[in-house]
């Protein structure tokens, strides 16, 4: 029957033209009309008839053109994305097929282990396979929308034309407005822990498609591998898969909402958030509040690292960002990231040239500048200084002199006009020079 059914009213008109606030949308599949609905709001709050759009092949193929630029490892059936690319429109077609007969079945997901940012120990990683990232950029693609135009204006993390940069420019503009209570808040687990009940009666609220319902809890119940053992996950979200991040927004938006409604300033992204209080009592109340929303979704603080400061004498810490008493600098996970990727292309036994070693480092460089640009002034020098040594290091031994290049000789022998000369990047200067354009 729900196939039947009308996704919008009749009398939507086919001409409006299409907002700004929705110029990210997948046009080949959200028209104007549905979109108009969208604003409007459909009956019942509930669409139906969706996996049509899903299986579009239109929907399926900018979906592949995402994933192709995405890049990405191979999933369980090796199949990377070179290979999957010499028979693109048979593999289109085919999943296509599958897709509306009822008969598409997720693959296995890969796990695999990487390093964690400026740190030893190491997280799991989900690799779907090429074809399972497909059909979730395109069940993305038709899904997202209805689920945006209801999330709060507070939450940043993985949402169109929002980004770190703009909670990070919230905190900051709060702390300025006299908000010196921060609570620092961190949720156990939280990708791995979310009840995936709980999550899909969220997602019925707005979608009664009984076959899109069906696609995402195969999703959700995927199996898990590893190069010893194989499990089906009851709890969570699949690690690594494209609408993992979509639907961990849609389980926390409504403690967004709790927050606003009572008056708290909450600033988010992803499962990462802060509340900023003007006094002790506020943030006492807000982590009271947060504690006892948790608990009644299946979710849990971390007891340690779930904390109440005073930004006037304590040091907190939001999206690699660092706030000392007003101040803000790259958190200490930051600079060692940045280290240990610098340091991958400057071993003192570095057989290439100075000018091939520059060029390697610099795009690391750039992408760190544009990120912590906004830092205080001290920071920029200190990493070009240690960058340097690093250089230095390397001439050092090229000559047969013993040890690293630490002292003032070394920087005399190797001046920085030798580096400048292969177009090293200057973090200070780049930030002297930020800073003189804005004046």
């Amino acid at each position: 029957m729900e196939e039947q059914r009308s996704p919008v009213p009749e009398e939507a008109k086919q001409e409006r033209e299409i907002p700004a606030q929705w110029a990210w949308v997948e046009p080949l599949v959200w028209t104007d009309k549905m979109l108009a609905a969208l604003e409007r709001g459909v009956k019942g709050g509930k669409w139906f008839s969706l996996i049509d759009k899903v299986w579009h092949l239109p929907n399926l193929e900018s979906a592949w053109k995402r994933v192709a630029a995405n890049r990405g490892s191979a999933g369980i059936d090796n199949i990377s994305i070179k290979h999957y690319q010499r028979h693109t429109e048979q593999r289109l077609n085919r999943t296509s097929e599958l897709l509306k007969q009822d008969k598409y079945q997720p693959a296995g997901v890969k796990r695999v282990w990487i390093d964690k940012a400026g740190s030893k120990e190491q997280r799991p990683l989900g690799i779907p396979t090429v074809t399972d990232r497909v059909v979730q950029t395109a069940l993305r693609n038709v899904i997202e929308p209805i689920f945006e135009i209801d999330f709060c204006e507070y939450s940043y993390g993985f949402r169109p034309h929002r980004s770190c940069k703009d909670a990070l420019r919230r905190v900051d503009g709060l702390l300025k407005q006299g908000y010196r209570y921060v609570l620092d808040a961190d949720l156990k687990g939280y990708f791995d822990s979310i009840p995936q009940d709980r999550l899909m009666k969220l997602v019925e609220e707005k979608i009664a498609d009984s076959r899109v319902l069906a696609l995402l809890w195969q999703y959700l119940s995927q199996e898990v591998l590893d190069t010893t053992s194989s499990w089906t996950p009851e709890a969570g979200t699949p690690q690594g898969a494209v609408i993992s991040p979509l639907l961990a927004n849609i389980y926390l938006n409504p403690l967004d909402w709790v927050m606003l409604n009572k008056g708290f300033e909450m600033t988010r992204y992803a499962d990462d958030f802060v509340v900023m209080c003007e006094t002790q009592a506020k943030a006492e109340e807000a982590l009271k509040l947060i504690k006892e929303w948790t608990e009644s979704v299946g979710l849990t603080l971390h007891p340690t690292k779930t904390k109440i400061v005073n930004a006037d004498v304590d040091i907190f810490e939001f999206l690699g960002y660092k706030f000392v008493q007003g101040m803000k600098f790259p958190s200490d996970k930051s600079i060692k990231k940045f280290r240990d990727n610098i340091k991958k292309h400057t071993q003192r036994f570095n057989p290439y040239s100075m000018q091939t070693i520059i060029n390697k480092i610099k795009p690391i460089q750039r992408g760190w500048f544009e990120y912590y640009k906004h830092c205080h002034k001290n920071t920029f020098s200190d990493v070009d200084g240690w960058t340097r040594r690093r250089l230095r290091s390397i001439l050092k031994r090229r000559e047969k002199r013993r040890g690293i290049a630490t002292t003032h000789k070394d920087n005399i022998r190797y001046p920085n006009k030798i580096f400048d000369s292969y177009g090293f990047f200057s973090i200070a200067r780049a930030h002297r020079e930020l800073c003189q354009s804005l004046k």
